[in-house]
């Protein structure tokens, strides 16, 4: 069982992961404030002492404990790791994401150094964006004389009572709203000659009320956040990890509390190249450090000073870190594919790299070339997809050196055989993808029965309106189209448009919209309610009968992906095929939903929507 400690962005995020598991947990906050569904979660409230949690944790067979407090909730923090240790239980710490620290603010230990360092600097009129918590603690300052403050609040009673209580001018309460930021605006109104704000990190606001005060020229005086852990004999107790978004959050739970999931997750091909990459370049750097100019086979295969591990960022921002090994002039890191079933799990994808002019990423041994076009890149080029790509050349910017990597995956060519490679035209190898970087494996019935709870939280949000898509992608670009529908109302249905549909009937949705992309929408005109490429691939004979019946025939026998279609059609083309399409969709769709109301929308990659 988990115990997760939230009440914050990161909170929200754990119970969004957490849920896919579809086992109990449990979710603790201090207050009612925080709006969250929970299916499999039950809630807590209440503040917490050390005993209590002992009390709660042994009772309830808690085995794994999740810190997802804010970064200054400091008492919490202590009273979890002091929990902790008397229970022998494993913390994983939900971190933030925090920028590099600019030179150019006013850093302060606490808020005593603050107000001296307000006073330093002559500075009478502030602004502060630190909670209505601090307003005691700041009170020398703005009950001085000749010193003018605002206090930026949470609008809600609790925080109001705790104002009044400090006999702090209501006056002088600005009202925060979940979700906006109007420091600029605040700005602009009350011209203050400084904020004082708190190393929140990015899901607290903290860059964006930075980048508003600097451009209006307004000094930024910053409270760093506290140590974590905190320096107290119990950390030492612990078993702490640390991860900064979900796909870490889960790759932790399924390492310390095996079968909480029922399946687990892995990392894509693109991921794995990136950690070798990551590791080739510090082997490089070992060896241009090596005063001597020569490697012994020992040193070159894997030194004492070449970690085990490497971190990895995510296209999400969020950073995991991932096993690596080094040979005799590469590094290599081993493809898991958890429970999701590849043939590709457990290949060795290796990474060499070496001083170059520019940053370049290269096909090896094993690795496929494009031949057709209507991949990322030209044909001729290595079939390394540009995610993949982005992340290597990200993940190696750190080291401040342009760098020629060569990606290699023994045995690629023949396994990549046993793939849809061939079919793609993609020769020589396997492929490097991975758009999310992680790997999320659901079996069929698992991830339809996700869909159907998904349905049923929309229908309890109160939308009249359900908007079924395929992904985040798509998702978006629908979201754009229904601004005011709750998030609860966009339920993304993977393969499984059938299943769907009729659960949404089924569960009492008269009023649904469908967004559907080219590649899954002409599978499903030919009647594939489910999409996914082991039930059927596209079929280009169909496909040519209904650009003949929108009156644009084409000769489309060396396109490889749909979405080509888009590029080879003029605009009025575009229109009266996606009409057909969308008519042909609709006629194996709306038989599931035979009193209700179907909106089909047909999307393009760049989000237009006919």
């Amino acid at each position: 069982m988990i115990l997760v400690f939230g009440g914050t962005t990161e909170g929200r995020k754990t119970v969004e992961a957490l849920e896919e598991a579809g086992s109990l947990y449990y979710y603790s906050t201090l207050s009612d404030g925080q709006q969250v569904e929970l299916l499999h979660g039950v809630r807590l409230e209440g503040a917490m002492d050390v005993a209590q949690m002992v009390e709660l944790c042994s009772s309830h067979d808690i085995r794994l404990l999740v810190d997802a407090a804010h970064p200054f909730a400091e008492k919490l923090h202590r009273n979890l790791l002091c929990a902790a240790a008397q229970l022998q239980v494993p913390i994983i710490r939900y971190d933030r994401i925090y920028p590099p620290r600019n030179e150019e603010l006013l850093w302060c230990k606490d808020y005593t150094e603050a107000m001296a360092r307000l006073q330093d600097e002559g500075i009478g009129r502030l602004l502060a964006l630190t909670g209505v918590n601090n307003m005691g603690t700041l009170r020398p300052y703005w009950q001085q004389e000749g010193h003018e403050c605002w206090f930026r609040i949470m609008n809600r009673p609790q925080s109001l009572a705790i104002a009044r209580k400090c006999n702090f001018p209501e006056d002088h309460l600005v009202y925060y709203h979940e979700g906006d930021d109007d420091t600029a605006a605040l700005i602009s109104q009350l011209r203050p000659q400084a904020i004082l704000t708190k190393e929140s990190g990015q899901s607290g606001g903290y860059t964006e009320k930075v980048k508003a005060a600097l451009r209006a020229g307004v000094k930024v005086v910053v409270i760093e956040r506290p140590a974590y852990p905190p320096p107290m004999a119990a950390a030492q107790e612990v078993h702490i990890e640390r991860v900064d978004g979900p796909y870490g959050l889960r790759r932790a739970v399924e390492r310390l509390l095996p079968g909480f999931f029922p399946l687990r997750s892995g990392l894509t091909t693109g991921t794995c190249a990136t950690a070798a990459a990551v590791a080739a370049t510090l082997q490089l750097r070992l060896r241009l450090s090596d005063t001597s100019g020569t490697v012994s086979q020992e040193t070159a295969t894997q030194p004492a000073e070449l970690p085990s591990q490497v971190p990895v960022a995510l296209p999400n921002g969020e950073t995991i870190t991932v096993d690596v090994g080094y040979g005799r002039d590469y590094a290599y890191c081993t493809k898991e594919a958890g429970d999701d079933p590849d043939v590709t799990n457990g290949i060795e994808i290796r990474a060499s790299v070496e001083p170059a002019q520019a940053m370049e990423v290269r096909g090896g041994e094993g690795v496929g070339r494009f031949t057709l076009p209507g991949f990322d890149y030209p044909p001729g080029e290595p079939a390394i997809n540009r995610v993949p790509r982005q992340m290597i050349s990200q993940n190696l910017a750190q080291f401040d050196m342009p760098l020629r990597v060569t990606i290699a995956v023994p045995r690629g060519e023949e396994i990549a055989r046993r793939t849809f490679n061939p079919r793609l035209g993609i020769e020589g190898g396997i492929s490097i993808i991975g758009i999310s970087g992680i790997v999320k494996p659901f079996s069929e019935e698992a991830f339809i029965e996700s869909i159907h709870k998904c349905i049923e939280v929309a229908l309890a949000s109160g939308t009249d309106r359900l908007v079924i898509n395929s992904g985040a992608k798509s998702e978006r670009f629908v979201k754009e189209r229904y601004p005011a529908l709750p998030q609860q109302a966009f339920v993304q249905y993977g393969n499984y448009i059938g299943d769907t549909l009729a659960m949404a009937y089924q569960l009492g949705f008269r009023r649904v919209t469908l967004g559907v992309m080219l590649g899954k929408a002409v599978k499903l005109a030919e009647g594939q309610l489910d999409t996914h490429s082991r039930r059927g691939t596209m079929n280009k004979a169909f496909i040519e009968q209904m650009l003949s019946q929108a009156g644009c025939p084409l000769d489309i026998s060396a396109i490889t992906l749909a979405r080509e279609l888009w590029s080879l059609l003029t605009a009025s083309q575009r229109q009266a095929f996606a009409q057909v399409v969308k008519d042909h969709c609709a006629s194996h769709c709306q038989p599931l939903m035979p009193q209700g109301e179907l909106t089909l929308l047909l999307i393009d990659d760049e989000g237009e929507i006919y």
